[in-house]
Formats: C-alpha cells, sequence, structure tokens
C-alpha cells in the first residue's frame, strides 16, 4: 500500500465546489509535486489529508489508515503559513519536538540548524520569514518522517537556501520517504519531483510520471529566415496547438512527430528541433483556457 492514497477527493464550503473528484498515489522513495493556480483546491486538499477539514466524499489513506492523530508520528507537514509560537526561541520548539517524537534525531536537527545558518536562541517573533521557513523545515527533517507533506517550503528562502531544500528532498526521497510538494516555483519542482498532479478548479487536469508526461507530447520548434505559412498546421490533427512568435514557429505536436518534422523541414526553415516538453509548458498547456489554434505575436 502506498504511504499516500487519495481516492475521489470531494470538498465543498457552502455552495463551492473547492475540490472535485480528486485522485492520486505517491510511493515510498517518491516526491509528487502538487501543482494549480491560486484557487485550484491545493490547500483544501492538504487540509483534508491532515485531517483538518473533513471530506464530504472519497478516501484519504495517509501511512495506512484515514487521517488521525497517530499518523503524525511519522509524518512531518510544514504548511504556507508559520505555524510556529511567536515568544519561544528555535531551542524551545526543537526541545518540544524531542519529547513529542520518538524517532526525533538531535544529531539531524543540529546539522539542519547550520545548513539554514539559524540561530537557535532566537525567538520566532524576531525571525524573518525566510528564517521562519527554515526553522519549521528544520523541525520537519529533525524527526526523519516517512512522509511529508510540503505547501511552498521554500518561500521566503535566498536561492542558496532553496537549493538546500530541494537537496534535503531529494535525499529524503532517496532514503524512501514519500513527499507531496505543492510550490508556485515550477522549476523547483521540476529539478526535485518524480511525478506531477495539476489541479484547476477543483479537478485533476494532469497525472502522471514527469518522464512520462513530458514524452507524451513533443514540441517541434522552427525558425524561419522569411515568411512563411502556418495555416496548413493550424488544421492538422497531428497538432493540438500552434504558437506563432515573429519568425519561430512552435508546435505541440500529439501524434507523428517525425511526420511533422519533415512537413515543417519542407518549408526550409534555418533552424528544426524535436523537443519534450518542460513541466512549465505541461502545467500552462493544461491550466490555460482554450486559445485560436493560431496565436501570433508581433
Amino acid at each position: 500500500m502506498n504511504p499516500i492514497a487519495i481516492e475521489s477527493l470531494s470538498k465543498r464550503y457552502g455552495t463551492f465546489e473547492a475540490v472535485r473528484d480528486v485522485s492520486f498515489e505517491v510511493p515510498a522513495g517518491s516526491i509528487c509535486g502538487l501543482l494549480g493556480p491560486n484557487g485550484s483546491g491545493k490547500s483544501t486538499t492538504f487540509k483534508c489529508m491532515m485531517g483538518l477539514a473533513r471530506a464530504d466524499a472519497g478516501n484519504i489513506s495517509i501511512d495506512g489508515g484515514p487521517p488521525r492523530p497517530a499518523m503524525f508520528e511519522h509524518l512531518a507537514f510544514v504548511p504556507e503559513r508559520s505555524a510556529l509560537y511567536d515568544r519561544f526561541s528555535g531551542a524551545t520548539h526543537l526541545e518540544m519536538t524531542r519529547r513529542a517524537f520518538a524517532s526525533y534525531d538531535a544529531g539531524r536537527a543540529k546539522a539542519m540548524l547550520e545548513i539554514f545558518s539559524l540561530d537557535p536562541n532566537k525567538r520566532v517573533s524576531k525571525l524573518s520569514k525566510g528564517q521562519r521557513t527554515a526553522l519549521g523545515l528544520v523541525l520537519a527533517f529533525a524527526i526523519r518522517p516517512r512522509i511529508m507533506v510540503l505547501d511552498e517550503p521554500a518561500s521566503g528562502l535566498d536561492p542558496i537556501h532553496q537549493r538546500a531544500v530541494l537537496d534535503l528532498l531529494i535525499e529524503a526521497a532517496a532514503a524512501g520517504t514519500a513527499i507531496v510538494l505543492s510550490s508556485h516555483q515550477i522549476g523547483q519542482v521540476e529539478r526535485a519531483a518524480d511525478r506531477v498532479v495539476v489541479l484547476k478548479r477543483g479537478r485533476v487536469v494532469l497525472d502522471g510520471d514527469l518522464d512520462e508526461l513530458r514524452g507524451r507530447e513533443k514540441l517541434v520548434e522552427a525558425v524561419f529566415a522569411g515568411p512563411f505559412d502556418d495555416r496548413p498546421f493550424a488544421m492538422d490533427p497531428r497538432i493540438r496547438r500552434v504558437e506563432r512568435r515573429g519568425p519561430t514557429l512552435r508546435l505541440y505536436v500529439h501524434a507523428d512527430p517525425d511526420g511533422v518534422m519533415r512537413d515543417v523541414g519542407a518549408l526550409a526553415p534555418v533552424s528544426l528541433n524535436l523537443l519534450d516538453q518542460n513541466l512549465e509548458e505541461l502545467f500552462f498547456s493544461a491550466v490555460e483556457e482554450p486559445r485560436p489554434a493560431t496565436l501570433e505575436v508581433r
């Protein structure tokens, strides 16, 4: 059984449907990027997973059972908004964590404080936003959890410490931890995650192994030295979307990419490339509203 399994999750707030029929799983040793525009249902999904909100329908299995207090012995949750106590120091938070978790690793906590250059004797009220984020991460990693749920875990951190967070997540996954990561920094998710779930208006619009998703639809990119006619491609059933930006033609191809390459090559472009899509392109393709087949930017 996977450490995280969400099946047909639905949740309403009054007449507003926050999430509907959301399903995904995260196996041990995997990092899943949960992405979506603001208001897409990510926070509601997290709340239901953590038992902070009651689902209206569906099944949630965390560490082999429904959300329950006991699961937090092996689960670390880092919310987007700091849940720390302003009047306590970092050292006090660490001591509370030591007393609460049998798996607390003092050596790990010390190493994490050094990674983030944190003074444990400082009160939380004196910490910057990035330092609060870092302290929350120190507390999470110090218990060596089997499951991690992270909402914007690099918020407020400088680029060096953002990279440190990603390295720590990759290291934890390699040791068998199941991780769900939400971030508006798509590049960060792409660097760390091996699978992705994209929500739009409370529904899953993209779900799967990241490498598989990248290869599912190819990008044909051509640059021309002079005028060219892109109209035949707009009607081509092999092509989902056509973009034209000045001398550059970009075709999003879901069938017969080699054939499309030959057809574009017949127009004698000065350069022609067949590419996998990156996560940013996959994300925008999944969440953007429908557009006309041809987009020209002059």
